[in-house]
């Protein structure tokens, strides 16, 4: 069996889809768990960005969003931007779209589900990118459910060893494999959502 010497073997978890406790050996544990910490440290940063631009947002739509990224789930880098999610009626698109306007820059329509696109916008707020999907209402509801079941049932020994992945991964440059990482966890707990990767800009 080939030795990996930091005792992690990164292909066979991401095979698996999916970071355990056993897959680490003690000291890589370590080093995940410091990691994990110091990421925590720019949590009262971002979360008052957050509860900024939710606040933006909610002025903006009239609909009160929910974080759908990695800062809601603990999960984000130092660098990771804020995405937060609302719900809105696809007869009504066209009013977010004129709403937004001059305000968000538009990035598409993605799919969500199998049968459900959301739109989704981009702006920046005191030099954070924030990203806003607008789902379906009804896929709206799904989301918050799959968020609150990630909070639930995602131990934080689960969290150290999804990040410590995640950055190793943006270090080593694996942007196509970091940006299918990133999505494991949703797609772990709501298998009905299309999770497809979008492609990861390369560090400046």
């Amino acid at each position: 069996m080939h030795t990996h010497p930091t005792g992690l073997d990164i292909e066979a978890v991401i095979a698996k889809g999916w970071a355990e406790r056993s897959d680490f050996s003690d000291d890589e544990f370590a080093r995940a768990s410091a990691f994990y910490a110091s990421m925590r440290e720019h949590d009262a940063r971002l979360l008052a960005a957050r509860a900024k631009a939710a606040s933006v947002i909610g002025t903006w739509t009239g609909r009160e969003p929910r974080d759908v990224g990695s800062l809601g789930t603990r999960l984000n880098l130092e660098s990771s931007d804020l995405d937060l999610g609302i719900g809105f009626p696809v007869e009504d698109r066209e009013q977010l779209m004129a709403a937004l306007d001059g305000k968000a820059a538009f990035l598409g329509e993605r799919r969500t589900s199998f049968s459900t696109t959301r739109l989704v916008f981009s702006f920046e707020l005191d030099g954070i990118e924030v990203d806003l999907s607008a789902l379906t209402e009804q896929d709206f509801t799904v989301a918050c459910r799959m968020l609150d079941q990630i909070a639930e049932g995602m131990s934080e020994e689960e969290r150290i060893c999804h990040l410590w992945i995640k950055h190793r991964l943006r270090e080593a440059g694996r942007l196509e494999d970091y940006a299918a990482w990133k999505l494991v966890v949703y797609a772990r707990f709501c298998p009905e959502f299309n999770w497809v990767p979008i492609p990861e800009k390369a560090a400046s």
